[in-house]
C-alpha cells in the first residue's frame, strides 16, 4: 500500500479509503491510484453508462409506457 501511495502521490490513508470504496474520495485520487497501478486504460469505464445498472433502470422508468402515433402525423393517403 505504501508503494502505491508513493507512486500515486497520495497518502496511505487515501489508498485505504479507495480500497474500502469510500465515496468521499475524489476522482483525482482514484485516477492517480489507477495510473500508479497501470490501470489508466480502464479509467473511462468508471463512468460508462452501460455499466450503471441503477442508472439504466431509473432511465427506463422515465420512458413512456406506450407510444401513440398522432392522427395528423403527415401521412395522408
Amino acid at each position: 500500500m505504501e508503494v502505491v501511495a508513493a507512486r500515486a502521490l497520495t497518502t496511505r490513508q487515501t489508498v485505504a479509503r479507495i480500497e474500502r470504496g469510500d465515496p468521499r474520495v475524489s476522482m483525482a485520487a482514484w485516477a492517480s491510484v489507477m495510473f500508479a497501478l497501470q490501470l489508466a486504460d480502464r479509467l473511462g469505464e468508471l463512468a460508462a453508462p452501460e455499466h450503471d445498472a441503477e442508472g439504466l433502470a431509473r432511465e427506463a422508468e422515465r420512458l413512456p409506457k406506450r407510444a401513440r402515433i398522432p392522427r395528423d402525423a403527415g401521412v395522408n393517403p
